[in-house]
């Protein structure tokens, strides 16, 4: 299976694009977890579309997960004749990876908001600037 941001603590140093890509795919596995802990019964295709990704990445992103051991699938269902039921199963390493995920979540969010805080900053000086200038 190729790398993905499962396999790497920190991102190495790489352009804004993949470093992007990798905090898209790091959300999305957060919000796979989320979804699970809240609903384990619940399906790939239901979380394909509450994520808004394909069905294929649904479970290309839940089989790296099970394979990390970060989840579990449980079969429950009696009637052999029947489609098979599936529970998620949230591990105890999948609770600590939940965890590492939201702080790079938040880590990200808190950036966001201090560069549109100085940029804010920066606008209201430049036309507090102008406004004395002009008077």
């Amino acid at each position: 299976m190729p790398e993905s941001a499962l396999d790497r603590e920190e991102p190495e140093e790489a352009c804004g694009k993949v470093k992007m890509t990798e905090d898209i795919q790091r959300e999305e596995i957060f919000e796979i977890i989320e979804e699970i802990e809240r609903n384990p019964t619940t399906t790939q295709r239901v979380l394909s579309e509450r994520l808004g990704i394909s069905l294929g990445k649904t479970n290309y992103l839940l089989k790296a997960l099970i394979d990390k051991g970060l989840i579990k699938v449980r079969s429950f269902s009696a009637n052999p004749r029947k489609l098979e039921k599936i529970n998620y199963i949230l591990t105890k390493k999948g609770l600590q990876e939940k965890v590492r995920l939201m702080y790079h979540f938040l880590k990200r969010k808190e950036a966001e908001y201090n560069l549109l805080k100085s940029e804010w900053e920066r606008i209201a000086a430049e036309r507090a600037k102008k406004s004395a200038v002009s008077i």
